[in-house]
């Protein structure tokens, strides 16, 4: 169960990896950069959901699971928000990626990595093992590299951007409601 959590909630990496190869700027190298910083996130992540546990003195499942749910709709709700203010503003199209925009979603990325990492671990310590962590960062390098090289194809440019925010999110509140409810 641990795995499959991984694998369900890094589902925002594949949206995340198509939206910077949509990026010219973007290099293959960028990613796996941000991808080996995720990594030590991730087991960053594992060590203190460790240290922490005995700590929280109520069900840890509610925390992950509030979170994970407002996280989703968070992101659901800040595409279409910065959209709308786009339009208000008049700026059509998409922009170039900067490099310093690159680094940002890595850091984003790597952090919410951490968080969910560490949101797997909580629900499932103590009998929690070290496959959370690689399962989370495998998992996020997969499918972020298989959608990069995916937006170089012309037919992928045709998606619309919303499905990717709101897929991404939706991955988030399933995980939620599966910590709440499982």
């Amino acid at each position: 169960m641990p795995v499959v959590s991984g694998l369900i909630v890094s589902v925002d990496a594949f949206f995340i990896g198509l939206s910077l190869g949509l990026q010219k700027r973007c290099k293959f190298l960028y990613l796996a950069i941000i991808n080996a910083f995720l990594f030590g996130l991730c087991i960053l992540g594992f060590l203190i959901a460790g240290q922490i546990y005995e700590l929280i003195r109520f069900d840890t499942d509610l925390i992950v699971g509030f979170a994970f749910i407002i996280l989703g709709l968070w992101c659901i709700l800040q595409y279409f928000v910065s959209e709308h203010v786009k339009r208000r503003k008049g700026s059509a199209g998409e922009e170039s990626a900067s490099l310093k925009t690159i680094c940002i979603v890595g850091v984003v990325m790597s952090g919410e990595a951490m968080l969910i990492t560490m949101g797997i671990a909580f629900v499932f310590l103590p009998n929690s093992t070290f496959l959370i962590p690689i399962t989370v960062a495998m998992a996020h390098f997969v499918y972020s590299a298989v959608s990069f090289y995916l937006a170089r194809i012309d037919r992928v440019k045709r998606i619309p951007v919303a499905v990717s925010h709101v897929v991404s999110g939706v991955a988030l509140i399933i995980y939620g409601l599966m910590a709440l409810f499982i």
